[in-house]
């Protein structure tokens, strides 16, 4: 560059990234063995990853599913003691939640037994298998928070179950939603939160018109202003 003339901009960034180049070859010489090492690990962990994925867990998901089907079939049919405990030559959902347990169908097997305790009024172990299950389906989710509702209800904790059809309610569904925002407004009504309850009965009457629920909702709003 002449002597008294000045940079332009364009030539100053040029100069900056040229630096920076620099000085990022430079790193890369004095750590390359450093670089090298942490690339191996990387590459190590993602094969062994897929290996695991591969070789142990598809094979074990593979012989759950196929443990699952006669239990599922029990449950279908409300045989809920021989769903959870098997028949002596089919496992039920218990065992594959102990030998399965980290597979998708071992988490499934959670739900299933949840409700099974559910209907054997065994309320307790309901609560505790529904806990232990993980939903990433909207619907499901739903389903097992307000089973967990009903499960506190029928033990007289009226708050928790509260607290669980709300949470139902809150994953979005026309079935779903209309059917715990009206056991959540009951809860409610008989705790004496008129106000809440009758806020709840106006949103299932407001978006869920269609539901059952929405049949005679009008009835329970009234009630409710009137008792408020």
């Amino acid at each position: 560059m002449a002597k008294g003339k000045k940079s332009t901009p364009e030539e100053d960034n040029l100069q900056l990234v040229e630096g920076a180049l620099s000085k990022s070859e430079q790193f890369i010489e004095d750590n390359s063995k450093m670089l090298t090492t942490v690339l191996g690990v990387i590459i190590a962990v993602i094969a062994i990853y897929l290996a695991y994925s591969k070789f142990y867990v598809e094979p074990r998901q593979d012989a759950a599913l196929s443990e699952m089907f006669f239990a599922e079939q029990y449950f279908e049919t409300d045989s809920f003691n021989l769903a959870l405990n098997g028949d002596g030559n089919n496992m039920g959902f218990l065992y594959i939640i102990d030998e399965y347990g980290s597979t998708k169908s071992g988490n499934l097997a959670q739900y299933y037994a949840g409700i099974s305790y559910l209907n054997l009024g065994e309320f307790d172990l309901a609560i505790k298998h529904l806990k232990s299950f993980s939903a990433k389906d909207p619907m499901l989710s739903a389903m097992s928070n307000g089973a967990i509702g009903d499960a506190y209800s029928e033990l007289g904790n009226n708050s928790e179950a509260l607290s669980y059809y709300k949470k139902a309610a809150s994953f979005k569904n026309d079935f779903a939603t209309p059917l715990y925002l009206f056991k959540a407004a009951q809860l409610a009504e008989l705790n004496g939160d008129h106000a809440a309850a009758l806020k709840m009965y106006e949103e299932i009457e407001k978006d869920y018109s269609n539901s059952t629920e929405a049949r005679n909702i009008k009835k329970y709003i009234t009630r409710t202003k009137l008792n408020s």
